[in-house]
């Protein structure tokens, strides 16, 4: 869009943002934020486009993870380390099911803001605004605490630079060798309860051991070694989008400088509106909610906003309809797809159609609820003919005790332990990995299932 504007979408209906009282202060917080580099460069991009591209063709698979919502005072260099690890040995493991490359992308380093499905919330009697997310307000229940403040953004932009700057030393500093990266999981699968998967495992290690042998391992090989990983974001406050948006020299187009993808939530999807608006004109891969109330005329006219030029690897579709409901909306929106001749990647967003109120009153996603969407997302696809290209889970590498279910068992009594979430529950890393194993059945499945049909054709 040659005529596109990064500050168009002020013209446009907005939901789900701020009103600032203090127009000066947030003025010079977004005088400030533009100062700032990027977090992300437009090479980054079009190399994470290239390998979407690839996935919508199922020559590659996306793994989308990390937190609901990251929290100025649970920021640290340890949960870091600690969720891109697990994200390290889910993507192996998937690599093994699919044998395609696995896109490394992360909820991290800008997953500041959550839409609320109420403006206010009341507790004993008192009504106050709703928690956004720390780059907006806090989650403390005080008049004070609710107050937007502009300036957090500022504090968001130099944690999420932090967060970027230790991942991309683990990508290429040794910590993703894969040698480390399986014996981790081989601990994983050692348990008791857990060695229905120590077979893969051992054929996993197997497979680097024969590698090994023929002399490709962390010596001799770069990608034995290091990683590529993008991180990802819903674009919900768009001040701070605007701010660190910059024309890229080398193409001279927009580029979303606070992530490698952004995406759009269910609720801020109106073709018309400012969320939309923002999206269509900078150049990152984006990212878009498809909920039960996405309608054929609405995926229409999305498609046609975000990517009038059709091209692959630009727009993925995230489907996020919980169990039970796959069969009923993911169909007919694969039909609109096909009709419409759109180059599209498939993403099952197994967490936010499966949260539920707990009998000890956590809110909570059953594990099998979150698995039995999985299922469906791949039973629908291997029914059309149609390509499953990557999931997307809320996941920490914390041993939390927020998601119920699992091989190690999280009770509704257990929720109490360590639930630590200011917004959603999230798996923990032995559910994360857990899952892992299972969808890695289902992308082996499914391989074979369509080889079956191609020798037999």
């Amino acid at each position: 869009m040659s005529n596109w504007t990064k500050s168009d979408w002020r013209a446009k209906p907005r939901i789900q943002m701020p009103d600032y009282t203090d127009a000066a202060a947030l003025n010079a917080v977004e005088a400030q934020l533009s100062k700032y580099p990027p977090l992300v460069f437009a090479g980054e991009a079009r190399r994470l486009k290239k390998h979407l591209a690839d996935a919508s063709r199922g020559d590659a698979f996306l793994l989308q993870g990390g937190d609901c919502a990251e929290a100025f005072d649970q920021f640290s260099a340890d949960s870091i380390r600690d969720t891109f690890k697990v994200m390290l040995q889910m993507a192996m493991v998937l690599t093994y099911g699919a044998k395609v490359p696995v896109i490394k992308l992360g909820r991290m380093a800008g997953q500041f803001a959550k839409p609320r499905s109420a403006p206010t919330e009341t507790i004993n009697g008192v009504e106050l605004p709703s928690y956004r997310g720390d780059i907006i307000n806090e989650l403390d229940f005080t008049p004070e605490a609710r107050i937007p403040d502009p300036a957090k953004m500022l504090q968001a932009y130099t944690q999420a630079a932090a967060t970027l700057n230790l991942l991309r030393a683990f990508s290429t500093g040794g910590f993703a060798d894969m040698n480390m990266v399986h014996s981790w999981t081989l601990g994983f699968a050692d348990g008791a309860e857990t060695n229905r998967y120590s077979e893969i495992a051992a054929r996993i290690q197997d497979t680097i051991d024969f590698m090994a042998a023929a002399g490709i391992d962390a010596d001799t090989t770069h990608e034995f070694s290091t990683v590529e990983f993008y991180t990802s974001h819903e674009s919900l406050l768009l001040e701070y989008e605007e701010a660190l948006t910059r024309i890229d020299s080398t193409s001279g187009k927009w580029l979303a400088g606070s992530g490698h993808m952004i995406w759009i939530g269910d609720r801020t999807r109106q073709p018309d509106g400012a969320h939309v608006e923002f999206a269509s004109g900078v150049q990152n891969p984006i990212g878009l909610k498809c909920g039960p109330t996405m309608t054929s005329d609405d995926l229409k006219a999305l498609m046609a906003k975000l990517n009038p030029e059709n091209e692959a690897g630009r727009l993925t579709l995230i489907a996020r309809f919980g169990a039970g409901a796959v069969g009923e909306h993911l169909p007919r929106l694969i039909n609109t797809v096909r009709e419409e001749g759109a180059n599209v990647v498939w993403v099952c967003d197994a967490m936010h159609g499966n949260t539920i109120k707990s009998s000890t009153g956590y809110k909570t996603r059953p594990f099998d609820s979150v698995l039995r969407e999985v299922r469906e997302f791949f039973g629908v696809h291997a029914a059309e003919g149609t390509t499953p290209g990557g999931v997307h889970f809320e996941m920490t590498g914390q041993d939390v005790t927020e998601c119920t279910g699992g091989v190690r068992a999280v009770t509704d009594e257990d929720l109490s332990d360590r639930y630590h979430t200011a917004c959603d529950p999230r798996l923990n890393a032995s559910q994360s990995l857990e899952l892992a194993f299972l969808v890695a059945e289902e992308l082996s499945n499914l391989r074979n299932t369509r080889g079956k049909a191609r020798a037999a054709s």
